[in-house]
Order: C-alpha cells, then sequence, then structure tokens
C-alpha cells in the first residue's frame, strides 16, 4: 500500500522502515536454518529488544518505545514477513504479557516484571490454555489457594509461547472453582520460582523457532504481591488482552501471505511454460489478482482495529470485533495466500529449497491461536445478533 493512501507519520515510516531493514538483514538469512532445528533465535531476540521492539507501545518509564497501535503493526508485519516465528514472539511479547500488565498491573508490577521484558533484557509470556481447556476457559482445572502472603499453584498448563524460555509468565488458574470463569485470576509467576517447571517442548508443523511447552505447577508458592488485578479477574483479563493480541496476529499472518504474495510474482514472471511467462496464463494470473485483493482487504481491517485500540486508550471502547475481524480475514488470507503460493511453484513449492513451503506450513497456525477462527465467527455474529 502506497504511504499516500495512509496517513502514516514520520515515527511510523522510521519504525516500519527499521524493522524491515533488520529483518531482511538479521532475520531473513537465518530463518530456515532455525526453522529446520526447532532452537530458539535468542541472539535475534534480544537485538530486536535492543531495538525496542519487544515494548512498541509501552511508555518509555517501563522501557518501552512509547509509541502507538500502528506503529506496533507496520513493525510486526515486517518481521513476519521474514520469518513468522520471529513475529509470534514479538507479539506475544508485546501484546499477552506487557499490555496486561501496563493495563492491569501496579506501579510495583510494572517496574518489577514490565521494565525489563519491554527492553529486552527478559521474555515474556502468556499461560492461558490447558491440555484440556482450549477455547472453553472456565473448563481450567488448575488452582491457586490462598496461604498467608502466598498463593499456592497446581496444575499443568500448555501450548505456551515462549514457555521453555520465558523469564516471566502471566498465569491465569482457578481461586474460586464454584464460579466458575468468575472464579479465574491472573498471577505473575516468577521462572526461578520453586514448585515451578517447564514440561515437554511441543514438535510443531510450523513457527519452529518460536519455542512452545508445557508449564507445570506443583505446590509452586507465588507472592501475593504478584497477583495481576483482583481475585476473580482474571477472566476479563484474558479476554481483555486477547483482543489485543489478535491484532498482532493479524499482522502476523499478514506478513506471511505478503512474504508468500512476493515470491509468487517473481516466480511468475521469471518462470516459462509452452514458450511464455507462466504470470501470462489466466489460471495463474488470476491467482494472483485473488491473492493481492485479499492481503489489502487484510490491511486495512488490521490498520482499523489498531486505530481503535488507539482510539480506546482515549475512550475506553471496546474494539472486540474490529480485532476478531481483522483475525479472521488476515489468518484465512495467509492460508489461502500460501496455498496458491505452492501451487503457482509447482515442484518447487513443495521444496524446502525455496521458503515458501514455510510459509504455507507457518500460515496454518494463525486460523488456530489466540482464539480459533469458529471463536472469532462466534464473536462478531453475537455482537451482531445482541446476543451474549
Amino acid at each position: 500500500m502506497s504511504d499516500n493512501l495512509f496517513p502514516f507519520s514520520d515515527e511510523h515510516k522510521m519504525i516500519r522502515d527499521a524493522a524491515r531493514d533488520f529483518a531482511r538483514k538479521e532475520i531473513a538469512p537465518i530463518a530456515a536454518e532455525f526453522d529446520e532445528s526447532g532452537e530458539f533465535p535468542m541472539t535475534t531476540i534480544k537485538k530486536m529488544g535492543e531495538m525496542g521492539f519487544m515494548g512498541i507501545e509501552v511508555p518509555e518509564a517501563y522501557g518501552g518505545a512509547g509509541m502507538d497501535t500502528l506503529s506496533y503493526v507496520l513493525a510486526l508485519e515486517e518481521i513476519s514477513k521474514a520469518d513468522a516465528a520471529h513475529g509470534v514472539i514479538m507479539s506475544v511479547n508485546n501484546s499477552l504479557y506487557c499490555h496486561g500488565i501496563l493495563k492491569f498491573g501496579t506501579e510495583e508490577q510494572k517496574k518489577k516484571f514490565l521494565t525489563p521484558v519491554a527492553s529486552g533484557k527478559a521474555i515474556g509470556a502468556y499461560s492461558l490454555t490447558e491440555p484440556m481447556s482450549g477455547s472453553d476457559a472456565g473448563t481450567m482445572r488448575s488452582r491457586a489457594v490462598r496461604d498467608g502472603d502466598f498463593y499456592v499453584l497446581n496444575g499443568r498448563k500448555s501450548w505456551v509461547t515462549s514457555g521453555p524460555v520465558a523469564d516471566y509468565i502471566v498465569v491465569f488458574t482457578v481461586t474460586d472453582p464454584a464460579k466458575g470463569s468468575k472464579g479465574i485470576t491472573a498471577f505473575i509467576v516468577e521462572a526461578d520460582s520453586p514448585g515451578f517447571s517447564r514440561g515437554k517442548k511441543e514438535p510443531k508443523l510450523g513457527i519452529r523457532a518460536s519455542a512452545t511447552s508445557e508449564l507445570l505447577f506443583e505446590n509452586c508458592r507465588v507472592p501475593a504481591a504478584n497477583r495481576l488485578g483482583e481475585e476473580g479477574q482474571g477472566f476479563k483479563i484474558a479476554m481483555t488482552v486477547l483482543d489485543v493480541g489478535r491484532i498482532g496476529i493479524a499482522s502476523q499472518a499478514l506478513g506471511i501471505a505478503e512474504a508468500a504474495y512476493e515470491a509468487s510474482v517473481n516466480y511468475a514472471r521469471e518462470r516459462e511454460a509452452f514458450g511464455q511467462k507462466i504470470g501470462e496464463f489466466q489460471g495463474i494470473s488470476f491467482k494472483i489478482a485473488d491473492m493481492k485483493t485479499r492481503i489489502e482487504a487484510s490491511r486495512l481491517l488490521i490498520y482499523q482495529a489498531a486505530l481503535a485500540k488507539e482510539r480506546s486508550k482515549a475512550t475506553g471502547e471496546r474494539f472486540t470485533m474490529q480485532s476478531a475481524m481483522a483475525k479472521l480475514f488476515a489468518s484465512e488470507t495467509a492460508m489461502f495466500v500460501t496455498h496458491a503460493a505452492v501451487q503457482i511453484h509447482g515442484g518447487m513449492g513443495y521444496s524446502k529449497e525455496l521458503p515458501v513451503e514455510r510459509y504455507f506450513r507457518d500460515a496454518k497456525i494463525t486460523e488456530i491461536y489466540e482464539g480459533t477462527n469458529e471463536i472469532q465467527r462466534m464473536v462478531i455474529s453475537r455482537s451482531e445478533l445482541g446476543l451474549r
């Protein structure tokens, strides 16, 4: 999209261009290697922190860059375009971790747990899902019981992005089973807490350099001072934070789609069959047209959600609908575009010699995490129909 079609400030252009340059020089050359090994790219993640990418919307007083939501999505799009695994690590750090503490944390919590993560000196994670509790968060089985100045946590959490390497984790667990979703409370758990351990690392289809694991709590003692918000406020915090997280995943999906699209256009211009460039065949050219249109529609939905979130800082308005639509459409666009990209590339699209097959594998998870697309459709339709 041309800068003339959207009111980007010089600051927006600066962070977008900085992210683009870093992604091309530092991330793209190593993406295939880390995808193959599944190793966490700690060196480049630390560099991203030094450049301000890990806490873009966090005020400078707490170690962040002090920029706006549009800056965040522009930078995340560029990082994800080079490698979706780096993108999701950045997204979780910014949205699921930093945003929750910034919005619901005490001053002491912000200084202790927000500053090191926003500045890139530490890594944050968000733990809501359990083996038997995914989209239906109200069925979680983990428990926290008050014991003087501590809470004692027991349970097993799953599918925690950055779980194997996180220094601090926002964990949601049940403090009052009789109250259902209103009995869930959030805690900030330090990774060196007694009784805390990391479980198995997940062998994933895509975003393989993004470490994902189970977390285990066996009589884990967490100071009451580490409780995020009030008892019973956890479900509200989780859902509020996910509204922000879905904007990040939409941006990640857009980056994946753009990378696959650009590879396809270049290939269609160069590859010849039956005496002409394959892009001249209607079967290929129509794919290119559909890919481009869906990408630009996704971009506008994401920018709309980003602007709605930015307005909410002053008005308190909800942006659940905008973030759900952006995540739904952008993730399905990523799948559509990467599927078409593999087809356009033919046999080479199926080969690891080119990154197209990685884009295809990476795209799928965007339809699943931070609320499946079935959940997004429920959120949107219930809002429109006036249902709870």
